[in-house]
């Protein structure tokens, strides 16, 4: 369970939070909560995702129940760093989009005592874990994992399944494009898709040994 830092109000040091899961876990929707929270307190807040990420709005971060928030597009992690000045709480949404800087740039506004909010996919479509997420939980005093229901069997779900095709890592997409599923029902739909391609492969094979005899 998540708990606020209050213990030590006159401690100098910030703290990182991360908020990781699946597609459609609600990753956003806690971080937007969090972040109105802070507002609401009339804390200074800031928030920033990756600039590629245009699904909803080229500017808010919104969730997928529509619940939104303004923010700061930026490029590249090394932007945070420049643009968090003066901030008692910054909220970062899908940062497995953002380079390794991340990491350092989370670290070291929280060693300014800045409360800082990181969202984003814990593994890719593949199930291997995504870009900096790793190092940020590993360095995060808290780390919240959200579950979404899988579309199969209606247990929790923690895998991202991607329906369409292709092999690259990043494809921004929604509910046409990737699924929500468990362990079982995202293995199985792995194991299908290799049969598949095993299929293709065959097929290639025999009808080019046609052509050639």
């Amino acid at each position: 369970m998540f708990l606020e830092n209050t213990v030590n109000p006159k401690e100098q040091f910030g703290w990182i939070e991360v908020i990781c899961g699946s597609m459609f876990s609600g990753k956003t929707e806690e971080l937007i909560r969090r972040l109105k929270r802070a507002q609401f307190a009339k804390q200074r807040v800031e928030i920033f995702k990756p600039a590629i990420d245009t699904r909803y709005d080229d500017e808010k971060v919104v969730s997928h129940d529509e619940n939104e928030i303004r923010s700061t597009p930026v490029p590249a992690a090394a932007n945070i760093r420049i643009l968090a000045d003066g901030c008692d709480v910054i909220g970062i949404d899908e940062a497995q989009f953002f380079d390794d800087e991340i990491v350092s740039v989370c670290n070291d506004l929280a060693n300014q005592g800045i409360r800082v909010i990181v969202a984003g996919l814990d593994m890719d479509f593949k199930g291997n874990p995504f870009g900096p997420m790793p190092a940020l939980m590993a360095t995060a005093e808290y780390v919240t994992k959200v579950h979404a229901v899988c579309t199969r069997t209606g247990n929790l779900a923690n895998y991202s399944f991607r329906k369409a095709k292709g092999n690259d890592i990043v494809l921004l997409g929604e509910i046409d494009e990737y699924e929500p599923l468990s362990r079982a029902a995202y293995y199985k739909a792995m194991l299908s898709e290799k049969v598949k391609d095993m299929n293709v492969d065959a097929e290639q094979v025999s009808n080019k040994k046609q052509a050639n005899s």
